[in-house]
C-alpha cells in the first residue's frame, strides 16, 4: 500500500483495516501523533487528511491512500502551521504536552479554513481534550495567529 505521508510517498506491508494511528507511529516510527482514548473523543491522534482534520485512531489505512497525510512532523513546513507553533510556545501552551500535537494539528486547520475565526469558531473547532487544562492558553495562541483581540 503507498501512503502520501508529509509529501513523502511511503509503501507499508499492513492490513487495509490497521488505524492509521499505528501504521504512522510503529510502521513509520512517527511518534508525534499519540493515542489517547481510541475512539475518536479526545483528539491526542489528530492528522490532515487533505487538510481535514481526521482521528487516525479510527481511521483505518485503506481510507487514506491517494490522499496527503500531514502529521505534527511536518506541521511547521506549512507557513499556518508554523505560525501556530510559533503561538504555541509564545503562549507557552504545553503543560504535560500529551494532547498538543492534536491541538496544534486542529488549530492548523481551523486557520487554514478561516484566517479570523470568531469565538464561536474557535470554540466549535477547538475541543479536543486537554488534561492539564490549558484550554485559555490554546484560545489565546489560535487567537494570536488570527490576529484577533478577545
Amino acid at each position: 500500500m503507498e501512503l502520501i505521508i508529509n509529501g513523502h510517498r511511503k509503501q507499508v506491508e499492513i492490513e487495509p483495516d490497521t488505524p492509521l494511528l499505528w501504521v504512522l507511529r510503529d510502521e513509520l516510527g512517527m511518534t508525534g501523533t499519540k493515542y489517547g482514548c481510541g475512539l475518536a473523543q479526545c483528539g491526542a491522534c489528530t492528522v490532515l487528511v487533505d487538510g481535514q482534520v481526521t482521528r487516525s485512531c479510527v481511521t483505518p489505512v485503506e481510507a487514506v491512500v491517494g490522499a496527503a497525510v500531514t502529521t505534527i512532523e511536518a506541521v511547521s513546513d506549512d507557513p499556518v502551521g508554523r505560525r501556530v507553533v510559533e503561538a504555541w510556545v509564545k503562549h507557552q501552551v504545553p503543560q504535560c504536552g500529551y494532547c498538543q500535537s492534536g491541538q496544534v494539528m486542529t488549530a492548523t486547520a481551523l486557520l487554514k479554513q478561516s484566517e479570523k475565526p470568531s469565538e464561536e469558531e474557535i470554540a466549535a473547532a477547538m475541543v479536543n481534550l486537554c488534561r492539564c487544562g490549558t484550554y485559555n492558553a490554546i484560545a489565546a495562541a489560535v487567537r494570536d495567529v488570527a490576529g484577533v483581540k478577545s
